[in-house]
C-alpha cells in the first residue's frame, strides 16, 4: 500500500524536540475580496478598513502546531517555546494533549505572541503578527531535555531570529540532527549565521520562493545537495519536491474533502514528514506523509482543531497514494 513500516514501536527512538513560537491567531473572513477596497493607484495613500463576518482564536505557532500533529502520529514530543502571561489555557491545552511542556517557559511581564489574518473569498491573505513573549526565546536553551540520550530531532521552526540561531549552534556544539526552516527571516538574518545554520543541516525546508531566496543570499546552498542533506521545497496546492544528492522526488497534494482554511497547512507537512522521517520510511513516502498531514487543518478552521486516529490517516495515506 505504499506505507510499510508505519508506527513502528521505536522506544526511546521517536523522540523529538520542537522549538518554535506559541500564539494565539486570530482568524477572520472577508465576505468580498480585497480588489474591492484596494486601489493599485492609491497604494502610495492606503487608508482602508475591512467589515469582517467571522472571528475565530485559535492555538496557534510554528512550535504548537507541529508539536500537535507530531502527538497524532505517534510522536514523542518535548517542546521548548516561551509563552506570555495569558498563556495557562494554551500550556493546559498542549498537555492535554500530550505534548511535553516541561521547557515552555512562562513570561509574565508580556502577553502571548499573537497573529491576525483576514481572508477574503479567493483564499488571499494579510497577515499582522505580534511577537510578544516569543521574542523571549532566546533565553530558552534545548540543553537537560527530558530524554535521557540525544533527540533523535531537533526542529527549528520560524521563532525569534537570534533564539533560531542560538538553537542551532546549540545542535552543532552537542551533534544533535536538526531541521532548520528559516521562513520569512531569511532578509533579516545575517548572511553569516544564516549560512552557519543552513550548511549544516540535516533537513531544509521552505516554500519556493524561500528556497530560491536561501540560494541567492548563501552562494553555496545548492552544493549542500551534492552531500546528505534533505532539502524540501513547498509549492502549495502543486505538492513539493525533495532532493538529497542526486535524486529528486516530486510529491503531489493530497485531495483535500473541502478546503476551508490554509492557514497551517505548512507546519503539519512539516510534520508528517517528519514523523515518516523519524522511523527510516523513504523520503518519498515522508513526503507523502506530510501531504496526508496537511490536509487534515485545510479542512478545518484554526490549526489545532483537527483530530485524526493513525488508522484514519493510513486510509487516507492509501486513498491519496496507492
Amino acid at each position: 500500500m505504499g506505507y510499510p513500516g508505519f508506527w513502528e514501536v521505536w522506544v526511546g527512538q521517536t523522540n523529538v524536540v520542537v522549538t518554535g513560537s506559541l500564539a494565539f491567531d486570530h482568524i477572520m473572513n472577508l465576505p468580498g475580496n480585497f480588489g474591492d477596497y484596494i486601489l493599485p493607484d492609491k497604494i502610495h495613500t492606503l487608508n482602508v478598513s475591512f467589515l469582517v463576518d467571522t472571528l475565530r482564536k485559535e492555538f496557534g505557532g510554528t512550535g504548537g502546531n507541529i508539536a500537535y500533529n507530531l502527538v497524532l502520529l505517534g510522536i514523542e514530543v518535548e517542546l521548548v517555546a516561551a509563552i506570555g502571561s495569558d498563556g495557562d489555557e494554551y500550556i493546559s491545552w498542549l498537555a492535554k494533549n500530550k505534548v511535553a511542556i516541561d521547557k515552555v517557559k512562562k513570561f509574565g511581564d508580556v502577553l502571548t505572541a499573537a497573529g491576525f489574518v483576514i481572508t477574503d473569498r479567493q483564499d488571499n491573505q494579510i497577515w499582522n503578527f505580534y511577537g510578544g513573549a516569543m521574542r523571549e526565546a532566546h533565553k530558552l536553551q534545548i540543553t537537560n531535555s527530558k530524554f535521557q540520550k540525544k533527540p533523535k530531532l531537533v526542529i527549528i521552526a520560524p521563532n525569534d531570529p537570534e533564539a533560531m540561531i542560538a538553537y542551532a549552534k546549540e545542535c552543532q556544539k552537542n551533534h544533535w540532527d536538526y531541521l532548520f526552516d528559516p521562513a520569512f527571516y531569511i532578509p533579516t538574518l545575517g548572511k553569516k549565521d544564516l549560512a552557519m545554520a543552513v550548511n549544516r543541516a540535516r533537513i531544509i525546508i521552505g516554500n519556493d520562493y524561500e528556497m530560491t531566496l536561501l540560494a541567492r543570499k548563501i552562494s553555496d546552498f545548492r552544493s549542500q545537495m551534492a552531500g546528505n542533506q534533505i532539502q524540501i521545497t513547498t509549492l502549495g496546492e502543486r505538492g513539493s519536491v525533495i532532493r538529497q544528492g542526486d535524486e529528486e522526488w516530486r510529491i503531489p497534494a493530497a485531495k483535500a474533502r473541502k478546503v476551508v482554511d490554509p492557514t497551517g497547512a505548512g507546519d503539519a507537512y512539516r510534520a508528517g514528514f517528519v514523523a515518516g522521517y523519524l522511523q527510516g520510511l523513504a523520503l518519498k513516502v515522508c513526503g507523502r506523509m506530510g501531504a496526508v498531514c496537511a490536509i487534515y487543518t485545510v479542512e478545518r478552521y484554526g490549526t489545532q482543531t483537527h483530530k485524526f486516529s493513525q488508522k484514519e490517516f493510513k486510509q487516507r495515506y492509501a486513498a491519496n497514494f496507492r
